[in-house]
């Protein structure tokens, strides 16, 4: 199978805990694809419903597949093989990305690319697992799923060091080492990484002819998701009063503020207020948050 002719297609599988800035990192690849050129297609996979990732990426059309309601790496597999031979058959992208939620296991998500028919095309595959520096300086929410993420990483991304003292970093690569002894370590901002680092050259030759790797069985930490309706017109220290609670771990949505119309972004204790108008009415005033079960 290795030798055959079949065009094979690279993928990469974008993962991370909560907040650790995956979405950013699609959309920068994204831009750096139309000016070269290239046609990606992005597989977005979100806890919530509200289709918020889509919002912010600003994508539409075929190219662009969005999965809610479960995790691509057990309880959407199904839909994961059937959404990647949709779109090669209907898109033939060059490159496929693939951004899990924030709770997946990229390990668990790249075994899918040995199931028919996918395994005939898709090609070289990496899994590249973002994380929050400012979370692991914090030493928020280190165990668990975030260890399972770090741990089944082909690279780690050390993303948001902006919000560290640059004395700290070598600190939080040694925690990552803990975890992950191997894999190669990217600091970067604003989740910016050169897209010939996420996507060497391919090799051709990959062969799926054979078994799957097996991994031990793991099971998913228990994570709720609701939905904040915001009142039209909050008052920010209400909106940041409502939203700073410890449960809350990620929060993402479209307030109408006293201050104008905001994306609002919450990551552990962090909140961001950006303005913004969504590209849909309907979003305004709805904040997907994500706690603990």
């Amino acid at each position: 199978m290795g030798g055959d002719a079949v065009e094979r297609t690279p993928a990469l599988v974008i993962s991370g805990f909560l907040g650790s800035g995956k979405t950013t990192l699609v959309r920068h690849l994204l831009e750096a694809a139309q000016t070269g050129g290239i046609r990606i297609a992005v597989v977005s996979n979100e806890l919530g419903e509200l289709g918020i990732d889509r919002a912010l990426l600003g994508q539409g059309g075929e190219a662009f597949v969005e999965l809610s309601g479960g995790c691509v790496c057990c309880e959407l597999s199904d839909d994961l093989i059937d959404t990647l031979q949709k779109l090669r058959d209907e898109v033939n992208p060059d490159r496929i990305v693939i951004e899990t939620s924030g709770v997946a296991l990229p390990f668990d998500t790249t075994l899918n690319f040995w199931r028919e028919p996918i395994s005939s095309w898709v090609g070289d595959d990496m899994a590249v697992v973002l994380v929050n520096a400012l979370q692991v300086a914090e030493g928020r929410d280190l165990a668990g799923t975030f260890e399972d993420q770090v741990s089944s990483a082909d690279l780690l991304v050390l993303n948001k060091i902006d919000l560290v003292p640059e004395h700290e970093l070598a600190r939080l690569e040694a925690i990552l080492r803990e975890i992950e002894p191997e894999a190669p370590i990217v600091r970067c901002t604003q989740g910016r990484v050169a897209p010939e680092i996420l996507f060497p050259p391919s090799l051709q030759c990959v062969d799926r002819s054979g078994e799957a790797p097996r991994v031990p069985e793991h099971r998913h930490e228990q994570f709720k998701t609701r939905e904040w309706r915001a009142p039209d017109g909050i008052p920010i220290s209400r909106l940041e009063e409502a939203l700073g609670t410890p449960g809350v771990l990620r929060a993402k949505g479209f307030a109408r503020t006293d201050e104008g119309t905001m994306l609002v972004q919450v990551v552990g204790r962090r909140i961001e207020l950006t303005k913004a108008e969504p590209p849909t009415p309907e979003l305004v005033g709805r904040i997907v948050v994500i706690e603990r079960a």
